[in-house]
Order: C-alpha cells, then sequence, then structure tokens
C-alpha cells in the first residue's frame, strides 16, 4: 500500500481517473469515480457474506483530525492510505468499521458492484465536517456530526467502536 494516499475529492473528468487509478485491494473492492465532487464511491470486487472480514486495515498512518481520517481511540485519528478512505456513509450501512481489531466487516450480505458504506458515528465522535445526510435509509438520522450529537439509543442499532461506546458512557454519566 502506498505510504501516502491522496484522495481525489473532485473530479472534473472521470474516464481520466479511471485511467489513472490503482487499487490499493485488487480483487476485494474498488473506487468508482464519479464527476464533481464528493461523489465517487467504493464497490465491492465480489460477494461478501454478513459477518465476513472484507480486509484488515493496514498501512495506516497516525494524523490530525480532518475529513479523510478515522478516530481509533479517544485522541487518535489515522489516514488509512488506502481506497478504504472512500468508504461513504450510510445511515444502513453495508460494513462495520472495527478499529479494534482493525478490521473491515460485511454488515450484511454485499452483492459484487455493490457499495461498501459504514456510519460515520461509529467510529467519530464529532466530526471534521460535519454533513446533512441524504442516505435514504429508512432511519436516516438527518445530520452527521458525530456519536457526541446522536442518542445512546440511535447508536446502539449500529455497530460502534469501543471507543465511542466509552465516550458515549461518560456522556450519559454526566447527564444523569
Amino acid at each position: 500500500m502506498p505510504s501516502e494516499y491522496n484522495k481525489e475529492d473532485n473530479i472534473a473528468d472521470a474516464t481520466a481517473a479511471k485511467a489513472a487509478y490503482k487499487p490499493t485491494h485488487p480483487g476485494l473492492f474498488e473506487v468508482v469515480h464519479a464527476e464533481g465532487s464528493f461523489n465517487s464511491q467504493l464497490v465491492a470486487c465480489k460477494d461478501f457474506k454478513k459477518g465476513e472480514i472484507i480486509c484488515d486495515i493496514q498501512g495506516t498512518t497516525p494524523g490530525p483530525k480532518k475529513y479523510t481520517t478515522v478516530q481509533v481511540s479517544k485522541d487518535l485519528h489515522i489516514e488509512l492510505n488506502s481506497d478504504l478512505v472512500y468508504l461513504n456513509h450510510s445511515c444502513d450501512p453495508t460494513v462495520s468499521f472495527d478499529t479494534d481489531k482493525m478490521q473491515v466487516i460485511a454488515h450484511v450480505d454485499i452483492k459484487k458492484g455493490g457499495p461498501l458504506t459504514f456510519f460515520y458515528p461509529s467510529s467519530e465522535w464529532e466530526m471534521d465536517q460535519p454533513f446533512p445526510c441524504w442516505c435514504g435509509a429508512e432511519k436516516c438520522c438527518k445530520s452527521i456530526q458525530g456519536a457526541k450529537f446522536l442518542p445512546t439509543e440511535v447508536m446502539d442499532r449500529y455497530f460502534v467502536c469501543s471507543h465511542i461506546r466509552d465516550l458515549l458512557k461518560e456522556r450519559d454519566a454526566q447527564q444523569a
């Protein structure tokens, strides 16, 4: 995996982006580049069964909190340095991002070509760049700001990383 991975956020020519693209996990998943800002997505290159480990998370580097990092403890963020940076958010996610085991796990059965998405607040306490959610899920949260801003009852619907569970317990104890 590359030691430094640059995510293209605004693609003017999807055909050129696809031609230049070199997947970091060939055979598992790939980026589908789409023109515009933040329109690309990660899709499965094969079928995955619910509970199957899609990949180990390797080659990461610590970094300051920003929209391309993932929170892995109460105070540490990492750069993924791979195509995993294109995992989009969904309130009805297809994968779990387990920062304790450093694995991406199929949350549901995923068909080849299906999108790989995860619930961002499952690992993020407070998002660097909050955004309105348009995922269309039946129980969409509407605004993705991080776990800090969601009731524990909502978070209980999802796989949630242990550092977020700890922060939720601390928050709830302070509010009691």
